[in-house]
């Protein structure tokens, strides 16, 4: 079968681009052929296929103002259509299946692939299609107002950015696709959780068009370490949403170290804080890649993820089970899906630091319980999250769409 893959970013920027590269590698592996597409980027990794990217499009530290004035670009780009459809007169695909397409390569392309009458799968890394900010978050919390496309709710809460002209930009994106029936040539929307799936269907997105598939990782290269390490693990952006705060005063006072590793925009507030309340547990590590995230997910005690908005899958979570880690996780979105309570790890109230930190308690005072969830944890990720599985899976979506 040949396939075109399209995503915003052709280098490793997050979760969705691991799970975009980590297809391709096992769809070219089973013989299939893959076509990368994307935008030009200075990070991008190389590709035979570059000549077909459009130029490159840049928001990072430009005013409101000037974002607000380019907004079709952002919203709707012809460059981007004219560079898709002439890498599909090359390649002929039978299937298209695209990733994290908004705000970068636009809907544009479904255009493209419609007019050849090619059949697009579209995974959905996020809540884009109900939610114009597409976090369904607002001040850090959760939320729904835009549900039943209700998509001018952002012009009020200013949830993007905290900028009403960034706000409206994608409010008007959300209306354009939804009046234009942008969305209506995807076949299939993968959803990589049930959670997921349920949201969308609220929304209004057809059953017959939502299809459960997990994301999934290479077991293979996963080492387990059983043994539990002297410190407590945090692997994960630094933003309001994923708990940090939640999960620093859980610790506070503990006899036991917690290493955050990862960046974000509030890393210092965070630094701040800790300094300010006496917190003396706690390190952060930055970004780790490679061997240095493996050996520190390795000589964890356990990992917590404290995620506090509607997570679509938790990739974190299953890498630790498969490092044979044990996973303390908030009560929210996929979560529950990937922890077993009490089986593969523990779940804890979102936002409750008070019980998060019985939680941690708890597993500390139980070593044999820790190595025995770790198995647990381990077994089921090579049953639930192999490359195999989700290779079968996608191929009988892709079928569905052909045929």
């Amino acid at each position: 079968m040949k396939l075109v893959f399209a995503n915003n970013y052709y280098y490793l920027r997050g979760g969705s681009e691991q799970v975009f590269f980590d297809e391709m590698e096992i769809l070219s592996a089973y013989g299939h052929k893959v076509l990368p597409f994307t935008r030009h980027f200075e990070k991008n990794m190389s590709s035979e296929y570059s000549r077909f990217f459009p130029s490159a499009m840049y928001y990072d530290g430009v005013s409101s103002i000037k974002i607000f004035l380019s907004a079709f670009k952002l919203i709707y780009s012809f460059e981007t259509k004219t560079k898709f459809s002439e890498l599909l007169k090359y390649a002929k695909p039978d299937v298209v299946h695209f990733h994290n397409i908004y705000g970068r390569l636009t809907s544009s392309i479904i255009d493209s692939a419609k007019s050849k009458k090619i059949p697009v799968v579209m995974t959905l890394h996020d809540y884009k299609l109900i939610c114009p900010s597409y976090l369904m978050l607002l001040n850090g919390k959760h939320c729904e107002r835009c549900k039943g496309r209700k998509f001018y709710n952002p012009l009020f809460t200013l949830c993007h950015k905290n900028n009403f002209l960034a706000s409206a930009t994608y409010t008007i994106e959300s209306y354009f696709n939804l009046w234009f029936k942008k969305y209506d040539w995807i076949r299939f929307f993968i959803c990589p959780s049930m959670f997921s799936l349920k949201k969308h269907l609220e929304a209004g997105i057809p059953e017959e068009k939502l299809v459960h598939i997990p994301n999934f990782i290479k077991v293979k290269n996963f080492k387990p370490d059983y043994e539990p390490g002297d410190y407590i693990l945090f692997v994960g952006r630094l933003s309001k949403e994923k708990g940090v705060l939640t999960l620093l005063k859980a610790v506070k006072g503990l006899d036991i170290e917690l290493k955050i590793v990862g960046d974000g925009p509030i890393r210092e507030e965070y630094e701040k804080y800790i300094r300010n309340e006496r917190i003396t547990n706690v390190t952060f590590e930055g970004y780790k890649s490679g061997e240095e995230l493996k050996s520190l997910y390795e000589n964890s005690a356990f990992v917590v993820f404290p995620s506090e908005w509607y997570e679509v899958f938790g990739l974190i979570a299953v890498e630790a089970s498969a490092y044979g880690k044990p996973v303390i996780g908030s009560n929210i979105g996929a979560i529950p899906e990937i922890i077993i309570n009490e089986k593969t790890g523990l779940l804890f109230k979102t936002g409750d630091y008070n019980e998060l930190r019985e939680k941690i308690k708890n597993l500390l005072s139980n070593p044999s319980l820790i190595v025995q969830m770790g198995k647990d944890a381990r077994k089921r990720t090579e049953e639930e999250y192999n490359a195999e599985l989700h290779y079968k899976r996608l191929m009988e979506v892709y079928g569905k769409a052909v045929g």
